[in-house]
C-alpha cells in the first residue's frame, strides 16, 4: 500500500499563509479522490478539501475561498495552499488518499495560528 508523509504545518500569525504537502511512496495517478482533513483538540475529524480523480474540488464552507486543493501527479504529491488563516483553522491536518480497495493516511502535520 502507498505511504503518505505530510509537511508544511507550524506556527503562523492569523492571516498568514501554510502550503502543506503530502507525498506518496508511489504513483497517485489512480487514486479516486484526495482530501485534507484536520482534527482540532476535543474535536472530532472534519472534512476540509477533496479532489476527484477528474480534479473536481470540494471545501468545506468555514475555508471557500482561502484554502485550495491541488495534485501534482509527477510528484506523487496533494497539496492544500492555506491563506487568511484564522485562529479557528489550528488542528493537526490529514492527508487522505482513496484507492480502488482501500484508504491510505498520513502520520499528520501540526498547524499553529496565533501572534
Amino acid at each position: 500500500q502507498v505511504q503518505l508523509v505530510e509537511s508544511g504545518g507550524g506556527l503562523v500569525q492569523p492571516g498568514g499563509s501554510l502550503r502543506l504537502s503530502c507525498v506518496a511512496s508511489g504513483s497517485i495517478r489512480s487514486i479516486l479522490a484526495a482530501a485534507w482533513y484536520r482534527q482540532a483538540p476535543g474535536k472530532e475529524r472534519e472534512l476540509v478539501a477533496k479532489i476527484s480523480s477528474s480534479d473536481s474540488t470540494n471545501y468545506e464552507n468555514a475555508v471557500k475561498g482561502r484554502f485550495t486543493i491541488s495534485r501534482d501527479n509527477a510528484k506523487n504529491t496533494i497539496y492544500l495552499q492555506m491563506n487568511r488563516l484564522k485562529p479557528e483553522d489550528a488542528a493537526v491536518y490529514y492527508c487522505n488518499l482513496v484507492f480502488y480497495g482501500y484508504n491510505s493516511w498520513g502520520q499528520g502535520t501540526q498547524v499553529t495560528v496565533s501572534l
